[in-house]
Order: structure tokens, then sequence, then C-alpha cells
């Protein structure tokens, strides 16, 4: 569902906005644009989490914190909270 949001932007973005829409740009209008960096911004945001969880998972691995998935979730998971537990010995 679209909504509708107001912005109060300085003389400065106002003219970046400008100049970035309408005729000669990539974007018809204003709000095209806007939208479109939200999009990128969001996007930016998510990949950041992806790589921050890879990341975290070569960590874990460099340091043992893993276990062999055997075909069951349940049982993996099970496994992989009671080594926890303990510590990952």
């Amino acid at each position: 569902m679209a909504s509708s949001i107001n912005l109060s932007l300085t003389d400065e973005l106002r003219a970046f906005v400008d100049r970035n829409s309408g005729d000669g740009t990539d974007y018809s209008t204003p709000s095209e644009f806007l939208r479109d960096l939200l999009r990128e911004k969001k996007h930016r945001l998510e990949a950041a989490a992806v790589r921050d969880a890879i990341i975290e998972g070569y960590r874990d691995l460099a340091e043992g914190r893993i276990v062999e998935f055997d075909g069951d979730l349940k049982s993996t998971l099970a496994n992989a909270k009671k080594r926890e537990r303990e510590g990952w010995k």
C-alpha cells in the first residue's frame, strides 16, 4: 500500500534532487528519484547484514564452533546447542 511522507529539505538537498530528476535525467519526478535512493540504501543495509553473517560464520569455523549437518535439522540444532553449553568442546 502506498503512503505519503512530507520532507523538509535544505536548499542544497532540494537542488540536488532537482538536478537528478526531471528532463534529461533517469528519473521523471523527484519522488521517483527519492524512492530509488531509499531502495538503494535498504539494499546496502541488507547486504551489510549478510556480509556480517558470513564473517561471523567464518569466525565460527576458524574457532571450531561448527557442527556437521547430519541430514536431521532438529538433531543438528540440538547438538549445536549442547556443544555451545559445553563451551564447544
